[in-house]
């Protein structure tokens, strides 16, 4: 698969659902039926062995979906309870024709919080897309339940507490193991919150027609590996290093080193042609030592900058260029240069100070970083990813890559894009140094900046994940390197 998969909003999947029970002979009740049954196919498929299943059922149609799996398993001779809140008696007419079969079957109905029935496999039905607000009461205490208790979660649609419109969990949510979706993929599901509790993301169409689903307009695009060779085609034979570009990285003030460093051989692993690193004088023989391919400045004034922003192709500025004079100054003229420009770290931070139109740049904040360049704080930002990373391209006209589980990149007027690569491991230091690297090497080599950030974020993701099959706890940002490389040749698959 290379096309960019739609990633749609609540409100498109609940129009999508009553379209498609108006195309249906069956109706709603069909949708419903196909819905548990995929579910139930699923759950066998992922854990054969499960003979106890507890299925949590909502009073809507999401609990619905629940007692059609309920009794699918019932009839394939499962031990199945479904396990429900006393008021949640089913309150549409759909739920409670699921229910009433499911209990016409032999089903067995256990109340919260007299009992939690011992399983193998919890199924949750409760709220799905249903729930936009925090789960309270017995409810916020039923969610706390099936998340304290030891059989892996299998959530319907949405993880039950997720607002999957806002990528948030306004309160208490459940952590499934595993999500399937239905009819669309819900956009909140692969970012922030959202894909921090729906765990491994599944997914079944219910057989709806492709037609239909396409005349819905998606929330965003999500990007996977299997997209990254559409990006970085194969070198023609006759090439030289400037036909690759040249990456002028701008940083690492006394005593921040480090950080340009490795920028610049995560820019020379990803293909630049040529790497220039202006940086302070004491740093100059350290980072010779380490990569004597980046062409190292000492550069203490704007005249000793001056001619490397003019042989330039891209600049990148920020990583470790601290807030002072030194810092400022080179921000400065990096800006007035007229080059595309790659902005992260410390340069964002002096930037959030005076938030203006930036123009042919890239923005890589973390949620830090973009809540001081939207005068917010990290939560809010976090609140709303999508709204947010909106909002930074809109006030300064800039591609933005806002970093964080399931980073997004953004240009105005273009659908977001969600990156499905990366791991917990990559919360450390220095990744982002690296990143905007990958970015600046991709950007010098052709790319737009939005296909630019969008490559330079999988690739760089896909780097993380690989280096993480060894583990993610003390994975280091260097450890990208010796994958960067491999990656950044790409094979059609």
């Amino acid at each position: 698969m290379t096309a960019l998969i739609p990633l749609h909003g609540s409100a498109a999947a609940r129009a999508l659902d009553q379209q498609a029970s108006a195309r249906l002979a069956g109706g709603a009740f069909e949708l419903m039926q196909r819905a548990g049954h995929a579910a139930w196919r699923q759950l066998q498929a992922r854990w054969p062995d499960a003979q106890r299943l507890t299925v949590v059922c909502g009073p809507g149609n999401n609990g619905g979906d629940g007692y059609v799996l309920a009794l699918a398993a019932l009839q394939a001779r499962r031990a199945v309870v479904v396990l429900r809140l006393e008021e949640h008696t089913p309150r549409t007419d759909l739920a409670q024709r699921a229910c009433t079969a499911y209990l016409a079957a032999g089903g067995a109905i256990a109340l919260f919080p007299e009992q939690f029935p011992a399983a193998e496999v919890v199924v949750d039905a409760l709220f799905g897309i249903g729930l936009a607000r925090a789960p309270e009461g017995q409810a916020q205490r039923l969610i706390e339940a099936i998340n304290a208790q030891p059989a892996p979660v299998f959530a319907l649609d949405v993880p039950s507490g997720i607002d999957a419109s806002l990528a948030t969990a306004p309160g208490v949510a459940v952590r499934a193991q595993v999500t399937l979706q239905f009819i669309v993929r819900h956009h909140g599901l692969y970012t922030g919150a959202g894909l921090e509790h729906a765990g491994e993301l599944a997914f079944d169409a219910l057989e709806v027609p492709a037609d239909l689903v396409q005349m819905s307009a998606p929330k965003a695009l999500l990007l996977t590996p299997q997209l990254l060779h559409t990006w970085l085609r194969p070198r023609r034979r006759d090439t030289h290093k400037g036909e690759s570009g040249r990456v002028l990285l701008i940083g690492g003030d006394l005593g921040h080193g480090g950080a340009i460093a490795m920028t610049a051989e995560a820019a020379l692993r990803s293909g630049a042609g040529l790497v220039s690193v202006a940086t302070r004088k004491a740093h100059v023989g350290p980072l010779l030592a380490r990569r004597p391919e980046a062409m190292t400045y000492a550069v203490e004034s704007g005249s000793d900058l001056q001619p490397l922003l003019d042989a330039a192709d891209v600049v990148a500025i920020g990583p470790g260029l601290g807030q002072g004079d030194w810092g400022r100054a080179l921000l400065r003229l990096a800006m007035e240069a007229g080059k595309p420009l790659v902005l992260d770290a410390d340069a964002l931070n002096l930037i959030a100070a005076n938030p203006r139109p930036l123009g042919d740049a890239i923005l890589t904040p973390h949620p830090g970083e973009a809540a001081r360049l939207l005068g917010r704080t990290p939560r809010e930002v976090q609140a709303d990813r999508f709204g947010a990373i909106a909002e930074l391209c809109t006030r300064l006209h800039a591609t933005v890559v806002l970093k964080g589980a399931g980073s997004l990149i953004a240009s105005e007027g273009q659908l977001p894009r969600v990156i499905a690569a990366g791991n917990p491991g990559m919360a450390t230091g220095g990744m982002g140094d690296v990143l905007t690297g990958v970015i600046a090497a991709l950007r010098a080599q052709g790319l737009p900046s939005l296909e630019a950030a969008s490559a330079g974020a999988l690739l760089h993701g896909m780097a993380g994940d690989a280096a993480a099959r060894r583990g993610q706890r003390g994975l280091l940002a260097s450890d990208l390197f010796e994958h960067l490389q491999p990656l950044s040749n790409p094979q059609p698959r």
